[in-house]
């Protein structure tokens, strides 16, 4: 049994999709979890459905000083907190690089990287002063084995998963471990912009008969996979790049 009883998580992007997911699940092993994401009333409705112990918040994961606000208010409302799960993420339209302008580049780091910069320095003092914690960092096997036409995506997946193994090694002293999860695509709400061609029956068995095990990720495969990583029985696992992709990276 995974339990998490009375821990407290952050899950970020928790309004749908992988984030929704893995905060419920959380829930299910007896987390206090704040449901943080920019659609508040996303957010709201995950925590409606898993009940008391869900708070929600609004947030822009790229703003500092929000991010800092926030983790504030989560820890006066449940808690230091032990789990933080960077989940928010978003892609560009898969089209040649040099096509995707200046703004779309900063916006898809903006939200795949400098969120965890942010989070970071709000949530690792508490852990460092408590000597323990679990971040969790979603990245994606696009910073492993990348497709053409998401270069930039790519980019910042690849970041998402070189941080993990850094944090790992300089936060290991304080008995903070981090890894990155890297899910295969999944039929969520960026399905078409990463493929780059309409969400048609034909194009998904295309992509999907590049994946040994035949189908695309499910949020529940994600889930699985977060609460292993950031329960007691992953106690000494630290700095792994973690692939939920049925076999796509291999």
């Amino acid at each position: 049994m995974l339990n998490l009883k009375d821990k407290v998580a952050i899950v970020t992007g928790a309004g749908s999709g992988f984030g929704e997911a893995i905060a419920k699940q959380f829930a299910k092993q007896g987390a206090k979890v704040a449901i943080l994401d920019l659609n508040l009333q996303s957010a709201e409705r995950v925590a409606r459905e898993i009940g008391d112990s869900a708070i929600a918040i609004q947030v822009d994961v790229g703003d500092f000083d929000t991010v800092q606000t926030v983790v504030q208010q989560v820890s006066t409302q449940l808690g230091q907190v032990d789990i933080l799960v960077n989940n928010a993420g978003v892609t560009h339209q898969n089209k040649p690089m040099l096509e995707v302008d200046e703004a779309t580049f900063d916006h898809v780091f903006r939200v795949n990287v400098k969120s965890i910069f942010n989070f970071s320095h709000a949530v690792i003092p508490m852990m460092r002063e408590q000597k323990r914690g679990v971040i969790l960092n979603i990245g994606s096997v696009a910073g492993i084995r990348p497709r053409p036409g998401l270069m930039w995506y790519n980019g910042s997946k690849g970041a998402v998963n070189m941080l993990s193994k850094s944090m790992a090694v300089e936060l290991a002293p304080w008995n903070i471990r981090v890894n990155a999860i890297c899910p295969t695509l999944g039929a969520t709400g960026i399905l078409e912009a990463a493929m780059g061609v309409p969400d048609t029956p034909e194009n998904r068995a295309k992509f999907i008969a590049t994946i040994p095990m035949g189908r695309f990720v499910e949020a529940d495969d994600v889930a699985n996979a977060a609460l292993y990583l950031v329960s007691d029985q992953a106690s000494f696992i630290t700095g792994v790049e973690f692939p939920v992709d049925g076999g796509r990276t291999v």
